[in-house]
């Protein structure tokens, strides 16, 4: 009998899903029973008719049932015309499309609404009046807001006769009305007498969407303290359902305390002088009503926030926390205690302080440690480089190298816990000048050229720079540094040039030379001399023409002739007839008379 039953409820759910018909004559109208569409998107509602063989001309009306029950046209189409009717809900949000030859027509509606899930009717009738009808249900459904959530913040006593408000689930704008369902510990709650009880309500908003909320109320045990509590939202979607859950919340259960106990909650590990320490006293219990005293040393400190907060700790704040928590219902005292212990690394000491000055080979042991509740590590460093590794510094021979500012570290197994101290030496002598790479250089003339010497030595040398001629030279600039000086000048470069760094103190004198050399002074001597060996041969080309008589002489009183010597020197003889001897000129530049021809 029960499996006979299934079967026709089967059936009939199968015959709902068919689409309506309707008949009148021959005129046949096809329809879906449903049509499913979002708020705010466009519902397509499609007609299919079939008219007689050899009939044309029909006429399409769409029609919807309003919620009285009265039909409501709202277009109207036959072969000539096509009309929305005016005044409806409907009038400026739907379109009609379709033909008789297609056997169809499709009334679209746009920013559907709640409102709208009302029954669409089509109805077609042929020129013999004959009609047939077709009905569809449009379901309009909203996604509702994502929900909340809403705990009461207060916290709940096991001592309470009868369930307390434990919060309120909400869920809003939702079309049709959402469901709300509590979980604890994803387990649905279920309602008992003075135990659990949930109250829902629901509310009807302005745009024809539903919002809905559920409170629940619980009688507490000190068990439920770790429970999580949240809400299952379930709504309809087109074709099917939909579900989304709150964030979960947990609640405040207070019961009563039977130990205490007393920790440093911050800093972790290790403490040190001078931090912000906060220790944290707590029961196995929570009730409100109890009262929490610390106590150090005979004085008693209140907590705020079952806290005690000792800024700038020192030494002295070391030793046993007691924690007393007191029940103001009863008056009964629980105590407990924890140990606190605060390190501390003193100011650095070293000795001698201050400034040592040793003489050249001189020697030196100097020391430095630190007072501290840990063990200490001391190093000695210098320009960043270790140079020892426990709390004596000791420094034999000294030389300029060994001047200098040693910074003295000492720490402990903390990071970041550390003190330093510094010890100055100065090692005096006369000046030493450190050799330059640049002593000997070649440049091109006409460049600037800085020249720099470093000095070293105290007391802090004086530098004068001078030329090999002893004139003086501009220093460009002089910079002290740790155990000496650096001094610059620039010189012009015009020619060779010897440039000497001299350095001074009142315990003697050290100098250094700079050689440059000028680039280009050669190639312009090389320049003039070939230029006067061209106008020797040009002198010479010359006068071997006019000897073969390419150029013609002077006219005067003075004639030219041409005398051989033994040697084959080309002889110029001059006569004048105002004297009687002639000079002779030899081409080798030699003076000659005419009687030693």
């Amino acid at each position: 009998m029960a499996a006979r039953t299934a079967v026709s409820l089967l059936l009939l759910g199968l015959l709902a899903l068919v689409p309506t018909w309707g008949v009148t004559a021959n005129v046949e109208v096809n329809m879906e029973d449903r049509v499913e569409v979002s708020k705010g998107e466009t519902a397509a509602i499609t007609c299919m008719f079939k008219l007689p063989v050899d009939v044309s001309g029909v006429i399409v009306e769409w029609l919807y049932v309003k919620k009285n029950g009265e039909r409501q046209k709202i277009f109207y189409q036959d072969p000539s015309t096509k009309v929305v009717a005016p005044g409806t809900r409907f009038t400026d949000r739907i379109s009609v499309n379709g033909t008789e030859a297609t056997g169809a027509t499709v009334m679209t509606v746009s920013h559907v609404q709640p409102d709208d899930q009302v029954e669409f009717i089509c109805s077609i009738t042929d020129r013999v009046e004959r009609s047939a009808e077709g009905l569809t249900k449009l379901k309009v459904f909203a996604k509702p807001d994502h929900p909340t959530i809403d705990g009461v913040k207060t916290g709940f006593s096991i001592n309470e006769d009868s369930p307390s408000k434990i919060g309120t689930c909400e869920v809003k704008n939702g079309f049709p009305k959402p469901n709300i369902t509590w979980y604890r510990n994803k387990t649905p709650v279920r309602p008992a007498p003075d135990v659990l009880k949930v109250v829902p309500s629901t509310t009807l908003e302005s745009s024809g969407l539903f919002s809905v909320s559920s409170e629940l109320f619980m009688k507490v045990v000190k068990e439920d303290k770790d429970d999580l509590f949240y809400c299952e939202i379930n709504y309809f979607v087109p074709g099917g359902l939909g579900m989304t859950e709150t964030v979960p919340i947990n609640i405040t259960v207070y019961y009563p305390s039977t130990a205490v106990k007393v920790w440093v909650e911050s800093p972790k590990g290790i403490i040190r002088e001078g931090d912000s320490v906060e220790l944290q006293c707590q029961g196995n219990g929570n009730m409100p009503s109890s009262i929490l005293t610390f106590r150090h040393k005979g004085r008693e400190y209140a907590s705020e926030n079952d806290a005690l907060v000792l800024h700038n700790v020192t030494r002295q704040s070391s030793g046993v926390y007691e924690c007393i928590s007191m029940d103001t219902d009863t008056f009964e005292e629980i105590l407990g205690n924890g140990v606190l212990v605060v390190n501390y690394l003193d100011a650095a000491v070293v000795l001698p302080e201050d400034t040592v000055v040793l003489d050249q080979g001189g020697e030196l042991t100097a020391t430095c440690n630190a007072l501290s509740s840990l063990q200490t590590q001391t190093a000695w460093m210098k320009y960043g480089e270790k140079v020892s590794s426990n709390h004596s510094l000791i420094l034999e021979n000294v030389t300029y190298d060994s001047a200098g500012t040693y910074l003295c570290v000492v720490n402990v197994e903390i990071e970041g816990m550390e003190t330093t101290g510094t010890l100055d030496v100065k090692v005096q002598g006369p000046p030493q000048i450190m050799k330059s790479d640049h002593a000997e250089m070649e440049e091109s003339a006409e460049t600037t050229v800085d020249l720099r010497c470093s000095v070293r030595g105290f007391p802090t040398p004086s530098v004068i720079w001078t030329t090999a001629d002893g004139k003086i030279l501009k220093t460009t600039s002089e910079m002290e540094s740790e155990g000496g000086v650096l001094s610059v000048v620039s010189i012009k470069v015009t020619s060779d040039i010897t440039a000497f760094c001299n350095a001074s103190n009142h315990l003697g004198t050290d100098s250094l030379a700079f050689n440059i050399k000028a680039k280009g002074t050669g190639v312009i001597i090389a320049v003039v001399i070939i230029g006067i060996l061209l106008l020797a041969v040009l002198g010479s080309v010359l006068y071997f023409l006019y000897k073969k008589g390419k150029i013609c002489g002077r006219s005067g009183k003075q004639d030219l002739t041409k005398e051989k010597s033994g040697k084959d020197n080309i002889v110029v003889e001059m006569k004048n007839d105002n004297t009687e001897e002639a000079v002779l000129l030899g081409v080798n530049g030699e003076k000659q008379t005419s009687r030693n021809q």
